[in-house]
This record gives C-alpha cells, structure tokens and sequence, in this order.
C-alpha cells in the first residue's frame, strides 16, 4: 500500500533552518507530482510547495525565496528545504500525492516549531 513517511520536523530559532523529508513507498514514485503541505493550529492546511514528475517547482507567496522543494526519485524521497525561519512558519508540515485515480495519500506529518 501507498506509505508517506516524513520526518526531520524540530525546534528551531527564527532565522534558522531546517530540511524535511518524506519518504514514498508503494507507487512509482517518479511520475508522481508531490507536494508539501503545512497546517498550523486554529488554521486550514494550506499548500506550501510543489514539484512535478519533471521537476517544475512553484511556492506559496509566504514561502517564496526562503524554502526549497526537491526530489531524489532513486530514494522515493521528497525535500523541503527551510531557511530563514519564521515564527508563522510554525506547524505541522505533510506531503501529500494525488494519485491518478484520485485517491490522495497524506503521510502523518511532522512537527516545525520556531521560537526563541
């Protein structure tokens, strides 16, 4: 079955950085767009980052210049790479794959907490 598992989630001063990963297992990964999405408390999950079988990438606005998504398609693994951390970047980050039946995976997040 279709498994997402991230991690690198941590506690992290403003201004630092942090990567993510999320590690695909039970699709053909490589024709797969993947995605990073991220849901802070009291608020809708919002899509952060995106990047294509080909690896065309496109950002939220909020994200913009700061964070990069990437992927290594021999290790099934997405990035998000995160620099200059923000106090509102604070949440539980998730991939996400949408399959081309439609069915969507999501894996069990991962927690970025920035804070002084």
């Amino acid at each position: 079955q279709v498994q997402l598992v991230e991690s690198g989630g941590d506690l992290v001063q403003p201004g630092g950085s942090l990567k993510l990963s999320c590690a695909a297992s039970g699709i053909i990964f490589s024709i797969y767009t993947m995605n990073w999405y991220r849901q802070a408390p009291g608020k809708e999950r919002e899509k952060v980052a995106v990047i294509s079988s080909v690896g065309s990438t496109n950002y939220a606005d909020s994200v913009k210049g700061r964070f990069t998504i990437s992927r290594d398609n021999t290790k099934k693994t997405v990035y998000l790479q995160m620099n200059s951390l923000k106090p509102e970047d604070t949440a539980v980050y998730y991939c996400n794959v949408r399959m081309n039946s439609g069915t969507t995976y999501w894996g069990q997040g991962t927690q970025v907490t920035v804070s002084s």
